[in-house]
């Protein structure tokens, strides 16, 4: 099977690039509308609804390039998908919760469920892009639509809207895309799925493939693993060494896992992703 991605858009979806957070449209609400703990990845406490010291006022971080150094590493592996400008533009109208105080419990409130289901469009316009899924294109075209019709409630009926049975809903369309790009890996299946590899030593692993869906790969050994064609939906990469590996054609990997990974110039990675910025070069 071919593994050319094609460039596809349908009815009203967003496009893939439109997929990731666009800060320069949105009112902050990752900054003010999640809480965080003092840790490894925060430098401080902060409670969901409260504004991160660092927000300003027109929105922006204050230290978005010194995040890092700053002790904030946490908010460089968080992404929105798009949901933040969707919620501040559209399912407010561009009015934010500083213009309208009695606005602010309810966006707070929409965001995180909006934010699901752009993540589900996130993944499902990958996989609408795959030729190797042609047999799926119907059911994914019905899937967008109706995530994307979710995406344009008012703000009453997202903040009541339950997104579990909409995954479940979805879920099944990207098991069978994942299964129909992965067969062109041939051999044996590797079933890594939610496998504990905190830690494993996987230096040069042939994983080509393989379905590490959910898989705990926290701090383990990927240095020059074949990466290619694994679907890494929900894997969990935070500071997973990928110096070296291949991660072209990867399934449903996110700008956010990579960042939460270690790598460097030698890892070759999927059209469409930037090079971390902390990798090494």
């Amino acid at each position: 099977m071919s593994e050319t991605r094609q460039t596809v858009q349908h009815h009203d979806e967003p496009r893939h690039g439109e997929l990731r957070g666009d800060c320069a449209n949105c009112f902050g609400l990752c900054c003010v509308a999640l809480p965080f703990a003092r840790s490894n990845d925060f430098a401080v406490n902060k409670s969901a609804g409260d504004p991160c010291r660092n927000l300003q006022d027109d929105f922006r971080c204050g230290i978005h390039t010194r995040l890092r150094d700053s002790g904030f590493p946490g908010c460089t592996v968080y992404d929105c998908f798009g949901a933040g400008q969707h919620v501040s533009q559209v399912t407010f109208g561009g009015v934010s919760w500083r213009e309208a105080p009695e606005t602010a419990r309810q966006m707070y409130e929409v965001f995180p469920v909006v934010r699901q289901l752009y993540e589900l469009l996130r993944y499902l316009t990958e996989a609408r892009s795959l030729t190797a899924t042609r047999p799926l294109h119907r059911d994914l075209d019905r899937a967008l639509a109706r995530v994307t019709a979710l995406t344009g409630g008012d703000a009453e009926g997202l903040e009541k809207l339950d997104v579990a049975p909409v995954r479940a809903e979805v879920n099944p369309l990207l098991l069978k895309s994942s299964a129909l790009v992965r067969a062109a890996a041939g051999g044996k299946p590797k079933n890594k799925r939610g496998a504990d590899l905190i830690g494993a030593r996987l230096r040069g692993a042939k994983l080509r493939g393989a379905d590490l869906r959910g898989a705990l790969l926290i701090a383990a050994d990927l240095s020059g693993a074949d990466l290619s064609l694994a679907d890494l939906i929900g894997a969990d990469l935070r500071d997973a060494d990928l110096s070296g590996a291949d991660l072209t054609g990867a399934l449903f990997l996110t700008q956010p896992q990579l960042n939460s990974a270690r790598g460097d110039a030698a890892t070759r990675l999927p059209e469409g992703f930037e090079r971390p910025g902390h990798w090494t070069r």
